[in-house]
């Protein structure tokens, strides 16, 4: 593969953070190379091929852009194009390169640039551009009715749910992971540029400082409550679990999804003003665990087993019917699990004097009806920390296998 490659960052610890958006401001310093610094996560590319999308079980990276589009042509031959004009952009910009040879600058200059530019100066920052499609996609626009996998639902009403429709939903969703924010905005930037005529953005959402993590190798990340979370997440080397809980079997559905996954992303608003007035004793009994190490009420270590029925002082027990870990649990869900990678998102204020911050929860699962939807339908019943949380936004698409050098996004579907 020929074409520019982003220079070494060195010294460039501010620049552009601020085009990253106000969801991403908070936090993103960090995650750019300092002078002198030799971080090789943040220098490195995620090979773009292999049997699965990269961007779901790939270490979590710190920075996230996620869109959702809408598909504004009715002629299938131009979806097509541009899943492929995608893909071949997509390759470009998770190796580190332009999306075309010399697209920022090497073209006519009495003609708009095939780059944008922005990411000229910046390394791969372990990009990862993953793609899926939602229900919506398949009504009778592109003859795909038939082909909607019947794991492919839309997402019922949950309790205490107060969706806006202009953050919901999407014929399709783009979601950019990178080490740095300027990186990932970059990436869908100049996606939905080449969308231009064909799809227009429905909603999008910047996240910062990984509320998950997807790896052994990753510490716990906190969330915007200062609780560790996602500790019992599954992680990439587990690919038993992988296999049996987040990874479409043939045979699942429609053979387009073999090895594909199903996304759910929510957008979670924390009422953390409410929150930071709860007293420590009173944040631990909702979550389930210490605030300090992470531990499960009634252990000592962050990884130590939940222990369900470990009883306090007047035989009550220490993890509450109502606590978080305990109504996620897989040991309340039939062992059922699903694969977090969330963000911390903050999005100014509401205009009454609280931030506009909260949790954008994604979770990849195997099929949402027999996983998310359960588990969801519980805690929104039953949580008690929903009193301090309320879901604004609600997503779900098909994201299907990975690609090879030869391939592109959407070639199973439309075979």
């Amino acid at each position: 593969m020929t074409g520019v490659t982003r220079r070494k960052l060195f010294g460039l610890t501010g620049a552009g953070i601020a085009l990253a958006g106000a969801g991403a401001a908070a936090g993103v310093g960090a995650d750019r190379l300092v002078a002198g610094a030799t971080e090789p996560a943040a220098m490195s590319a995620v090979d773009f091929h292999g049997e699965h999308q990269a961007g779901i079980v790939t270490p979590t990276q710190a920075n996230l852009h996620f869109a959702a589009l809408d598909v504004t042509t009715t002629e299938v031959a131009a979806l097509r194009e541009l899943l492929r004009t995608w893909t071949d952009a997509a390759r470009r910009m998770t190796a580190g390169q332009q999306v075309t040879p010399d697209g920022a600058v090497g073209g006519a200059a009495q003609a708009p640039p095939a780059d944008t530019g922005e990411a000229l100066d910046l390394p791969a920052s372990d990009l990862t551009l993953t793609i899926g499609f939602g229900p919506s996609l398949f009504d009778d626009r592109f003859g795909l009715a038939a082909k909607r996998p019947p794991q492919l639902v839309d997402l019922p009403a949950f309790p205490k749910d107060k969706l806006d429709p202009a953050r919901s939903g999407g014929d399709l969703c783009i979601q950019a992971c990178a080490n740095d924010p300027q990186v990932a905005v970059h990436a869908v930037r100049n996606l939905v540029r080449l969308g231009f005529g064909t799809t227009a953005v429905r909603w999008s959402q910047l996240g910062f400082g990984r509320s998950s993590s997807t790896s052994r190798a990753q510490q716990t990340p906190r969330n915007l409550f200062g609780f560790k979370d996602g500790t019992n997440n599954i992680k990439s080397e587990d690919t038993d679990v992988l296999r049996d809980q987040v990874w479409a079997q043939a045979g699942d559905g429609p053979e387009w999804m073999t090895g594909g996954t199903y996304l759910v992303a929510r957008r979670i608003r924390m009422h953390i003003e409410t929150w930071d007035r709860e007293s420590l004793e009173g944040q631990e009994q909702i979550i389930g665990r210490t605030k300090d190490s992470g531990a499960p009420l009634g252990q000592s270590g962050e990884y130590d087993p939940v222990d369900l029925d470990v009883g306090g002082a007047g035989g009550e027990p220490l993890i509450a019917e109502d606590a978080h870990i305990r109504l996620a649990s897989h040991q309340t869900r039939n062992g059922v699990r699903i694969l977090r990678r969330g963000y911390n998102f903050v999005d100014g204020s509401d205009g009454v004097g609280h931030l506009e911050a909260g949790l954008f929860f994604l979770a990849f699962n195997r099929d949402t009806r027999t996983q998310y939807i359960p588990m969801q339908q519980a805690l929104s019943a039953k949580d008690a920390m929903m009193e301090y949380v309320q879901h604004t936004g609600s997503a779900h698409f098909a994201i299907p296998p990975g690609v090879g050098p030869d391939s592109s996004w959407g070639d199973g579907l439309f075979a």
